[in-house]
Parts: C-alpha cells; structure tokens; sequence
C-alpha cells in the first residue's frame, strides 16, 4: 500500500493504492480531500474481497 499527495490549486488530494508488487498491478486505489484512515481502509477491503488475503502485506512506512 502505498499514499502520496496530490498538488492543487487549493490544498492537496491523497491518493491511496494496494499494489501487487510481484504483477505490480493495482488492485485498488481510492482519494480523498482529506488525510484520513477511512479511505485507506476502503482501499485495502476491496483488495481483499476481489482478490482474496495476501500472504504477505506491506504498507509504505515512508523514509
């Protein structure tokens, strides 16, 4: 799972995303105007439930 920010005119847009990294296909991705959980969370249920539990799960802890 990786999130970044979006640059607009008035603020910024997150952007969320589940990404296979072995395909590194998105499997979901969702945005939002705010830095919230509920957005990710979205992101990461439907990746489960069109695709199934992953064996390993990582999420982008930033540098």
């Amino acid at each position: 799972m990786d999130i970044t920010y979006v640059p607009m005119a008035k603020g910024f847009v997150y952007l969320t995303a589940v990404v296979d990294w072995f395909s590194r296909r998105v499997l979901a991705w969702r945005m939002s105007i705010a830095m919230d959980v509920a957005f990710c969370v979205e992101a990461v249920e439907e990746a489960v439930a069109r695709f199934g539990k992953p064996d390993i799960f990582n999420s982008d802890q930033g540098s």
